[in-house]
């Protein structure tokens, strides 16, 4: 169990379920972000010494991108994420529901993030390029931006999440 990021983060089940595809969801944006990055800074696929780098490169250490994932998992239960289990009438398990429901959700929003080349380069330089760039500690907080932006959410760490107000 990670940290209740609002009053009501008791749905424990879609918690559970988010963790177990935490590392399976988080290598597939690597290998999205790459494929992303490729198409839109080497469309002719001309493999200089920095192309082959990314397209060689295998995740190793990919803890550096949990905080992400966690705060994605924490917004997706707190829009999402109702306490109150419903039937399930086609006879499949609440897990598998909600691992079906996040992996989808998740797959949609870093599609939408991918968009935005700041993204991109935030998670190149947690992984492709984290022994190069030293300030790769400032990417967190520029992926965390993104997640502001796009629910208008604000991530505190001592309050969880809060509603963006605009006056």
């Amino acid at each position: 169990m990670i940290r209740k990021f609002f009053p009501l983060d008791k749905n424990y089940l879609l918690e559970e379920a988010q963790l177990s595809l935490q590392d399976h969801l988080l290598l597939s944006l690597i290998e999205k972000v790459k494929e992303v990055y490729m198409q839109k800074h080497n469309p002719l696929l001309i493999m200089d010494e920095l192309s082959t780098k990314i397209v060689a490169y295998k995740p190793r250490n990919i803890k550096l991108l949990y905080p992400f994932y966690q705060n994605m998992a924490a917004v997706y239960r707190y829009k999402y994420g109702d306490n109150q289990l419903e039937f399930l009438w086609d006879g499949t398990d609440h897990i598998q529901q909600y691992r079906d429901e996040w992996s989808s959700s998740f797959e949609k929003w870093t599609n939408d993030f991918c968009e935005h080349h700041q993204f991109l380069m935030a998670v190149m330089d947690l992984t492709v390029f984290l022994p190069l760039n030293r300030k790769a500690h400032l990417a967190e907080n520029r992926m965390n931006s993104f997640i502001t932006q796009f629910f208008d959410l604000k991530i505190h760490k001592n309050r969880g999440i809060l509603e963006m107000r605009v006056a």
